[in-house]
């Protein structure tokens, strides 16, 4: 994945992370507030982590630049 989506996308998670924790705070939900907030951490840290998967060959070991048989 492209580094400006990485960037987009992880914006955006914090994003709503924050909104969210501010309303469970709001509503007085402390433990869901930092339930929030680690989990839009953990989706962003995950994100940046693994690599995006590239294979080479499809469901049937038939590789992408050889004709099917």
């Amino acid at each position: 994945m492209p580094v400006k989506i990485k960037l987009g996308l992880s914006l955006g998670v914090v994003i709503v992370a924050a909104i969210a924790c501010y309303f469970q705070h709001m509503l007085g939900h402390d433990r869901i507030q930092y339930l929030v907030a680690f989990l839009g951490g953990f989706m962003i840290f995950a994100m940046w982590l693994f690599p995006e998967v590239k294979r080479t060959e499809n469901a049937a070991g038939v590789g992408r630049d050889t004709p099917a048989r």
